[in-house]
């Protein structure tokens, strides 16, 4: 993959063009197969931080990852327009605003053994900007070729903590406009409502458990008043939370299952709210996939599923 300069990238978006790259510092990965309607962000993704600070972070590798959102990245990696964060939340995070992006205590925990100097910490929010800079003009030009764009913002969390049943799925909802929204956030939290996964009870809530309150959905509904933002996240069924353990066959599951849910979600968003004149979600995919293998992909999926069934019952 190619590296290029954050002014490089913002070029090309601003020419139309399609593309993948990463940033020079490595801090995100921006793909844009084919200018769509919408865009999946993946912000808590990442775990790596900056050299410089490694000696300095109070935390362990698990203590971040706990915190983090793995595998939001591979989530939405099939869709056509996603950026995927690739530095820790613990480095600067870019669900808080700029001014607060860097944290000093977190959940209780001191973050850092030893102070940031004025300069390592300008490094991070300038990190940060990037990725807001990167956004606003993505949305532009989303804007300008079909007047509007629907952000899918994928987070997960964990649920261990709760001392109550908590959703599947939960769409936080607060901060976005419901007289012009309603029929959009119906429709996602319908199709997310219909998502089965195996020996997972699904239970889909608005405002269950996070409200959306995260700085992406505020930036975005500050400075665009044609896109919505549906910040979502993911209970950790995928994982065992307490031990770091990973479950790949489930997280392809959700994988598989979220892609059909955002597209025919984005499709319903097109025919109020954009000027993309397809009735086909197929032409919402990532243009390497073609809609024939997509039908056999879907047929072997359930001749699996079936024979599973078979298995376990014998």
């Amino acid at each position: 993959m190619e590296k290029l300069k954050i002014t490089e990238i913002i070029k090309l978006i601003s020419l139309g063009k399609t593309f993948e790259a990463q940033t020079l510092d490595g801090a995100l990965t921006i793909k844009i197969n084919r200018y769509t309607p919408y865009i999946c962000t993946a912000i808590h993704d990442g775990h790596q931080i900056r050299k410089e600070l490694k000696d300095k972070i109070a935390l362990n590798e698990y203590e971040r990852w706990y915190e983090e959102d793995p595998h939001t990245g591979q989530f939405i990696k099939s869709l056509p327009i996603t950026i995927v964060a690739h530095d820790s939340r613990f480095e600067y995070d870019l669900n808080r605003d700029p001014e607060n992006c860097v944290y000093e205590e977190a959940w209780g925990k001191k973050v850092w053994k030893r102070k940031l100097t004025d300069r390592q910490k300008k490094i991070s929010q300038q990190k940060h900007r990037n990725y807001y800079n990167i956004l606003q003009v993505l949305i532009q030009q989303i804007e300008s070729k079909f007047g509007g764009c629907v952000v899918y913002d994928l987070h997960t969390y964990n649920h261990k903590r709760w001392d109550h049943e908590v959703p599947l799925f939960n769409v936080g909802t607060e901060n976005v406009n419901q007289s012009k929204y309603r029929s959009v956030i119906d429709h996602w939290l319908k199709e997310l409502g219909s998502i089965e996964l195996n020996n997972v009870k699904n239970d889909t809530q608005e405002n269950g458990v996070f409200f959306g309150r995260g700085y992406n959905l505020k930036f975005v509904t500050e400075n665009f008043t044609n896109t919505i933002v549906l910040a979502t996240e993911v209970k950790k069924v995928f994982c065992d939370e307490e031990t770091g353990e990973i479950y790949p066959e489930l997280i392809q599951e959700i994988q598989k299952k979220l892609k059909v849910a955002i597209t025919n979600n984005a499709l319903f968003y097109t025919n109020d709210y954009s000027t993309w004149n397809s009735k086909s979600s197929f032409n919402l995919l990532d243009k390497g996939d073609d809609p024939e293998l997509l039908k056999v992909d879907k047929k072997l999926f359930n001749l699996l599923r079936n024979f599973e069934l078979l298995a376990f019952v014998n």
